[in-house]
């Protein structure tokens, strides 16, 4: 297990360092439009219910990315514990709901009765960009209709083989405070003043570019999320070979002390039936 976890690791790490290279392209366009003031006013046309009613108290949803299954080590605890950190500090007691990638994520919530709106199981080891269109395009819909106002990607980053850290990053609604936010933790930000002439108009162009940069936002981090799993998945199994050996060493030793004491009692016993023997 240690070894397909271990071959699970490397194929993944490199399907995103590949991918890598695309993410960091669309937020740097993004952000660039965005410095350029391309942005300004998005929200205001998107038609979205909160957006018009700045009274009305914003509803949070969260996007939490788990496994499907445990042997993770610690992972999905990590991923949990600091996920209901973040929501006490970002809702408190104000009404949320939770969009959870992964059983087990679900499940907590569920038993918790929290308010799970939207779950996705099943997802690949390494994860397929048509796996996250359907997940992005369930999300959208949901923001569209109204059912949240803001949504959080929560999910444990990649650094190294044994090091994650975890992250929160707004995905919904897309503007400038959203998106300079996202661009710093990847991307190095430089000051843009340059204007764009845009052909054939801006709302066009933000139709395509938008709607690729929320999917290279959840399948970056599910992407990162799995790579993690996996390096988890293979520290654990590591662990839990090292500690296999240690207990088999033990119980050998333990064994072979058995068994040269039954092995001293019976040479005892047969000599002292010689002696007996021979008294008589």
């Amino acid at each position: 297990m240690e070894m397909v976890s271990q071959a699970k690791l490397n194929q993944i790490q490199k399907h995103t360092k590949s991918y890598a290279e695309y993410a960091s392209q669309i937020k740097s366009v993004v952000l660039h439009l965005a410095q350029s003031h391309i942005l300004d006013g998005l929200s205001q046309s998107s038609g979205h219910a909160a957006e018009n009613d700045q009274s009305k108290a914003k509803r949070t949803a969260y996007l939490i990315i788990t496994s499907d299954r445990g042997m993770v080590g610690s992972y999905n605890s990590n991923v949990i514990r600091e996920t209901n950190q973040f929501i006490d500090g970002h809702s408190g007691s104000n009404d949320y709901q939770i969009l959870a990638v992964g059983g087990t994520g679900s499940d907590f919530y569920r038993k918790r009765g929290t308010n799970v709106a939207y779950e996705y199981r099943g997802v690949s080891d390494v994860p397929t960009f048509n796996e996250v269109r359907q997940i992005v395009k369930m999300v959208t819909t949901m923001y569209n209709k109204g059912e949240f106002d803001e949504l959080y990607v929560c999910y444990e980053h990649f650094v190294n083989r044994l090091i994650s850290r975890f992250r929160a990053e707004k995905m919904l609604p897309i503007d400038d405070e959203a998106i300079q936010s996202q661009a710093s933790q990847d991307i190095e930000v430089k000051p843009m003043t340059a204007e764009y002439d845009v052909e054939p108009s801006e709302k066009e162009v933000l139709n395509v570019i938008l709607p690729q940069y929320s999917e290279s936002l959840v399948y970056g981090a599910i992407l990162d999320a799995k790579t993690s799993e996996h390096a988890s998945s293979s520290t654990a199994m590591k662990s839990a070979s090292d500690n296999a050996d240690d207990l088999i060493s033990s119980l050998e030793l333990q064994y072979n002390r058995a068994r040269q004491a039954a092995i001293t009692t019976e040479i005892t016993e047969i000599t002292g039936g010689q002696e007996a023997l021979s008294q008589q």
